[in-house]
């Protein structure tokens, strides 16, 4: 028979794993700065509750989620970007709509969280 005590420090270790997800996927929140297909700076807003925004066009609104140790975001424009960890730094990478995600990007750059 389990003894209570067990019960309660396995529940207590499942806390510990669910909130250390949630740390996670809260690295991602936050300010990006990334460059557009002409090399011009704009930022990329994702907050915690699933929303997307980019200072690009006002139309650049979507979701996001953390998939594969990236930033997805899904936006309603049709396109995807993902910023990822890439050595030291960070990387998006942006794809038109319709365009598989393990297919080369329509546009890639640098990603710097700034807030």
């Amino acid at each position: 028979m389990t003894s209570w005590r067990t019960k309660a420090a396995a529940l207590g270790f499942a806390m510990v794993m669910a909130a250390g997800a949630a740390l996670a996927a809260g690295d991602w929140v936050g300010v990006w700065q990334v460059k557009d297909t002409a090399g011009q700076p704009f930022e990329i807003t994702l907050g915690a509750d699933g929303k997307a925004t980019a200072s690009l066009h006002k139309e650049m609104v979507g979701t996001w989620k953390e998939t594969d140790d990236a930033a997805v975001i899904s936006w309603k424009t049709g396109w995807t970007t993902k910023i990822a960890k890439e050595g030291e730094g960070y990387k998006k990478t942006a794809y038109r709509a319709g365009a598989p995600l393990d297919g080369p990007p329509s546009n890639s750059s640098d990603a710097h969280k700034v807030k």
